[in-house]
């Protein structure tokens, strides 16, 4: 049986980008509708809805952040924001309007396609995973146990919970805000600090002193759970 490979929507309005991530993204198997307006990119995924889209932060006719925005108003497929810009409130603006992951130009070209591919996976995996194993961490999202090398690590609920969350996200950049709004509720969405202690004991009690490192942080910005 053929499989159709998967279909990204690309917009950017500099020629040279678009036509570099259509090569990059073609070479690694997808399959590529390129756009250079918000206008375009919006009519192209509700003509045909893609299995993920690349949009660009800065386009002629309106932000990446609005038409993430849009998209996320009826789609749950994977988007990835790019941008020259590095700013840090215009990342958090960008995953809080949906996007699921941002990458910063200059990028190379098996980072963009590796973020995607995460995106794509975490897509797919859907909401009832009964356990998640990554490299000798097992979280078994039923009985709401953790194992490090078939070892229970005990945890506290709101380490469990922080777990769960960036677990069923891997591969997404978290915010602070998402992650403090999922698990201790939206009047505590500020308390960044909270976040970080608890974090810090997460890390401690999951990733052993010589072993992988599963929590990434993007500084100031959020977290990452990776497989």
């Amino acid at each position: 049986m053929t499989v159709r490979p998967a279909r990204v929507l690309v917009c950017d309005d500099e020629a040279q980008v678009l036509r570099g991530l259509r090569i990059v993204l073609r070479e690694a198997g997808f399959d590529v509708e390129s756009t250079a307006t918000a206008r375009e990119a919006l009519d192209a995924a509700a003509l045909r809805p893609p299995d993920a889209a690349i949009v660009d932060l800065m386009l002629p006719d309106a932000s990446g952040i609005e038409v993430c925005r849009r998209l996320r108003a009826w789609s749950g497929m994977p988007i990835l924001l790019l941008s020259a810009v590095g700013d840090e409130d215009q990342k958090v603006a960008a995953l809080e309007a949906g996007a699921d992951d941002y990458v910063t130009k200059p990028f190379g070209p098996r980072e963009l396609v590796a973020r995607l591919h995460a995106v794509l996976r975490r897509a797919g995996d859907g909401d009832e995973e009964p356990a998640i194993v990554v490299d000798g961490l097992e979280i078994d999202l039923a009985a709401r146990t953790v194992r490090r090398d078939t070892r229970e690590v005990h945890l506290t609920p709101i380490e469990y919970d922080l777990l769960r969350v960036l677990a069923r996200n891997r591969g997404r950049l978290m915010t602070h805000r998402m992650l403090l709004t999922e698990v201790w509720g939206p009047q505590h969405a500020g308390d960044t600090q909270v976040l970080r202690t608890h974090i810090a004991n997460l890390r401690r009690k999951i990733e052993p002193a010589d072993g992988p490192r599963h929590i990434r942080t993007d500084s100031g910005v959020g977290y990452r759970f990776v497989d």
